[in-house]
């Protein structure tokens, strides 16, 4: 078996030499046609054998050792347009041309010869090659031919009848292809295991005579093998880019494929590092590799620096917008603060009625909507603060640029200019209060982090053990939900899955909910304010949004981006393995999930893709499979044909039962020592 070409990946592997990478065998390319036997040398007495096997014809002339000839059986009829001819080609001829190739075929429909044109131009051809003269359009050798045993008599005689009547031979003999083997090398008794294309036999052999009476035949053949390949292949590499032909699948089996000396001990190892690098082979499918541009140094300079100005650009954008939204809803905020402050003065009823023509229902679905809109202020000035953290020293100093003392003059006292530098100046003070009110939340929340972390080591301290499991519990949970949104996220994708037909659900229900109308077909909520950036609940009971998982429904239908929210995930489960590697002696390297999705570990990933990591960029290894489990379960169908769903015995069992009861009156076979 010829290592033909590799790739390196000592990159990711540094400790280990590069994987081997076998190419996937196609059919024989042929530059001439089949050579031909000079009649000089042909003699008419010499009887001719022929093979002619549903793989493979082989024919040569009694006293070769080996078939002078030996090619597929296949055949094509290719039909000239230009000059308006067609031609019939055989064998390894078929390969000289593409279009030829695209239209062969095979005479034989499971183990019986169907197509008995095609025999006649495989015959013609075979004989032509060998040399044979005709004497009269016949041929005057004795033929001596294979078959399987128990074949049909309307074979044998629909075979007979071609050629002694087409070819008029003076003799023919059938005979068993394996028996014809035994009695070449001498054998006297024994068992005879004759493995064909479409079926295997046993057949026992008794002083040169074959007891056919008690033979055994098993339907496991080279055909189920290589369809059992072919399947597991499918199987395994659903979506590989390649479509494998019968000539590389049957490639794949006599090349790769092995016996296993002790199957059952050794399929249980066959997923181990150190097996999978002695016996894993990766093959690799034809493709026209696109070849990436070397950039020079400096064009991979000006790209990060155009990258960074993009960013930079994208990020100002959203400072801009941010900034805008942040301004609407502090009008709002102002607007609807004001319009509370005036409740005091006034009456009940006409409290009502300035709520309802604001568009509220009534005083608490106000209160609910000013409470929604302080708490996104308080969120979009933390992210304002942090945007300006690295301009700390400046905002210090900002308030000694302005002098601030003409706030307090009334305006009688102050020109038009001063007044409009007034409105400036309170702007600008506005700004900075809400600048440090800002700061002040952010120096809060940190502030009660590092409380939270000093009761967790107080806690830690008292209670080693509680702590150990409070902590294992908190990372099992951040484990599974990171899992149930993986895996939810992948069932969206499936348009018959069950997540996504309750995700089709939720949005059909989100468009129902429209406005009601009155009896008098008008819109209850026609005068209602459109608020996107705080939305009203008309139920009073409701309390969608208490817990934060509420919200995932929104981002289910948008269909929202939740690498930052696996970023976090990361992040949170990392920072609790890196506690409990600590402080928890039951919790090993091996317990944290970077290692449980190592691919050292993972079978799925040993079982597709071998003992190495896997590049999903790397165009050679989307063009790869591996054979590993594959090499030895292959063959395994003789000895085990339940593998692939045939309710039969083994050849192994079909021997043993052969020979030690069905034999006992054998000398040889039944341990009789006389």
């Amino acid at each position: 078996m010829e290592k033909r070409f590799s790739h390196n990946f000592a990159k990711r592997d540094e400790g280990l030499p590069p994987r081997e990478v076998y190419p996937l065998p196609d059919y024989p390319k042929r530059t001439h046609f089949e050579p031909f036997i000079p009649c000089a040398s042909y003699q008419n007495d010499l009887p001719i054998a022929l093979d002619f096997g549903k793989t493979n014809v082989r024919i040569g002339v009694a006293g070769m050792d080996d078939p002078y000839m030996q090619f597929p059986t296949l055949y094509s009829r290719y039909r000239d347009r230009t000059l308006n001819r067609s031609s019939t080609f055989i064998g390894y001829d078929i390969f000289v041309e593409s279009t030829i190739k695209s239209s062969m075929k095979n005479p034989f429909d499971g183990q019986m010869l169907t197509n008995w044109e095609a025999t006649e131009k495989i015959l013609d051809y075979s004989f032509l090659h060998l040399g044979v003269t005709p004497n009269n359009e016949c041929v005057p050798n004795p033929i001596v031919m294979n078959e399987s045993l128990a074949t049909p008599l309307s074979q044998r005689e629909n075979l007979s009848q071609l050629l002694f009547e087409t070819y008029q031979i003076p003799s023919l003999a059938f005979g068993v292809d394996s028996l014809f083997s035994f009695y070449q090398n001498n054998g006297k008794s024994g068992l005879v295991l004759g493995t064909n294309h479409e079926a295997s036999y046993v057949i026992p052999v008794s002083n040169e005579k074959p007891m056919v009476d008690i033979s055994k035949r098993i339907n496991i053949g080279g055909h189920q093998l290589y369809d059992f390949m072919r399947s597991s292949i499918n199987l395994k590499y659903p979506y590989f880019p390649t479509r494998l032909n019968d000539w590389q699948v049957q490639s794949l089996v006599n090349q790769y494929c092995f016996v296993s000396k002790d199957f059952n001990s050794e399929i249980k190892q066959c997923l181990d590092l150190d097996y999978l690098e002695k016996h894993d082979i990766t093959i690799e499918a034809p493709f026209n590799e696109v070849l990436k541009e070397e950039k020079t140094e400096e064009q991979i300079r000006m790209e990060e620096i155009k990258r960074k100005e993009n960013i930079k650009k994208l990020q100002d954008q959203a400072k801009i917008k941010r900034q805008e939204k942040l301004k609407l809803k502090q009008k709002d905020f102002e607007y609807y603060s004001k319009i509370k402050l005036s409740f005091q003065n006034m009456s009940k009823k006409e409290v009502l009625n300035i709520i309802r023509e604001a568009g509220f229902d009534d005083e608490s679905d106000l209160d609910k909507y000013l409470s929604n809109l302080e708490k996104q202020l308080k969120k979009a000035k933390l992210l304002e603060m942090d945007d300006e953290d690295g301009n700390g020293s400046e905002n210090d100093n900002e308030s000694n640029k302005y002098d601030f003392s003409i706030l307090d003059k009334p305006n009688s006292e102050l020109t038009q200019e001063e007044q409009r530098e007034k409105r400036r100046l309170r702007l600008i003070k506005s700004g900075m209060e809400a600048k440090e009110r800002a700061k002040q939340e952010k120096e809060e929340a940190i502030r009660e982090a590092e409380e939270l972390r000093k009761r967790d080591i107080e806690f830690r301290e008292n209670d080693l053990d509680g702590w150990i499991v409070e902590k294992r519990k908190l990372l099992n949970n951040v484990v599974q939900r990171r899992k149930d949104r993986i895996k939810l996220k992948e069932e969206l994708g499936d348009r018959k899955s069950r997540a996504s037909q309750q995700r089709m659900k939720n949005i059909a229900s989100l468009a129902d909910d429209g406005p009601a109308t009155n009896s008098e077909g008008s819109s209850n909520a026609s005068n209602k304010r459109r608020r996107h950036e705080a939305t009203i609940d008309n139920d009073p009971n409701d309390t969608f949004g208490a817990n934060d998982e509420d919200w995932a429904i929104y981002r289910d239908i948008a269909g929202v981006d939740d690498e930052e929210l696996s970023a976090e995930e990361l992040e949170e489960i990392y920072t609790i393995e890196k506690q409990l590697l600590e402080f928890d002696p039951n919790f090993t390297i091996d317990d944290t999930q970077e290692r449980q999705f190592n691919y050292k570990t993972s079978i799925i990933h040993k079982f597709l893709r071998g003992p190495r990591e896997f590049d999903n960029e790397d165009q050679h290894q989307l063009h790869q499979f591996h054979l590993n489990v594959e090499r030895i379960r292959i063959p395994e169908l003789l000895f085990q044909p339940s593998i692939t769903g045939v309710d039969q015995a083994g050849v192994v069992e079909v021997m043993e039962d052969t020979i030690l009861r069905r034999l006992p009156q054998e000398l040889g076979f039944s341990g009789d020592i006389s």
